[in-house]
């Protein structure tokens, strides 16, 4: 668990690294420029690591299934050589994913001008501005992902359905809490992922504005990488007791 967690960490770090510098580079010299090249880089970069760390989050799911569901044949199906198999089909499948979508979308021909309404390059903002018969293509390979990640969620369900009804079997209350406290970080970090990406995709367009498309990229570029090692931190106590003091202090010194 502590080796994928550590990828999660890279992941998150590295997610959050492709944007937030630019902006507040941007913001501390009150420009909006990016460079055609930079706004690529930036496009690859992001979805990399939010890909790769989607197909993380899914193998996570296994390690669970596996150490809760079959604890006794952890060692042989979740060893050190299947780990790292597992992380690199993840950080390959995120590589690959980036490579077709930002290939795709910059070979769009551009008609509607070369600003977009956004803190990073995103690429619903930057097909807004494509030729209306030329962005197809890149939906084709938005079905493809989508397709892909669609059987992710699944599967990371239907291991949580085992998960959950193994653990329900258990006889001892303390197996069940130690077991619910290994997966419900992870649950969480999964449901912020997924939900936050849904609305920013999905949302309707009766609510969908400028300054509204802003605080929802936001919410799923730049919210779950940096709350994800909080919540996985959480399990450790001194780190409970310190964001317990801090919340008594904060309250105290209000009122």
């Amino acid at each position: 668990m502590y080796f994928f967690l550590l990828n999660l960490a890279l992941l998150d770090l590295g997610s959050i690294s492709t944007t937030l510098p630019k902006a507040m580079a941007n913001a501390l010299w009150d420009t909006r420029a990016i460079s055609c090249q930079g706004c690529a880089a930036q496009v690859f970069f992001f979805l990399f690591f939010i890909s790769a760390e989607y197909y993380t989050l899914t193998v996570m799911s296994y390690d669970r299934y596996v150490a809760i569901c079959k604890p006794l044949h952890y060692g042989s199906l979740v060893g050190s050589r299947a780990c790292a198999q597992m992380a690199a089909a993840a950080w390959g499948s995120g590589f690959l994913n980036a490579v077709l979508h930002t290939a795709t979308t910059f070979s769009l021909p551009l008609c509607q001008g070369n600003a977009v309404d956004q803190f990073f390059c995103e690429i619903p903002q930057i097909l807004k501005l494509s030729c209306s018969d030329a962005y197809l293509r890149e939906v084709g390979a938005l079905v493809f992902s989508v397709s892909l990640g669609c059987g992710c969620f699944v599967f990371i369900v239907l291991s949580y359905v085992q998960i959950f009804r193994a653990v329900l079997r258990m006889p001892s209350e303390k197996g069940r809490h130690k077991a619910f406290s290994t997966c419900l970080p992870h649950l969480a970090v999964v449901s912020m992922t997924v939900s936050t990406g849904l609305f920013a995709y999905l949302k309707p367009r009766s609510i969908s504005c400028p300054s509204m498309d802003l605080v929802v990229s936001f919410l799923y570029s730049v919210v779950p990488p940096a709350l994800n090692p909080l919540i996985y931190s959480m399990r450790n106590q001194e780190l409970k007791d310190a964001v317990r003091k801090l919340f008594l202090y904060s309250l105290l010194h209000h009122q």
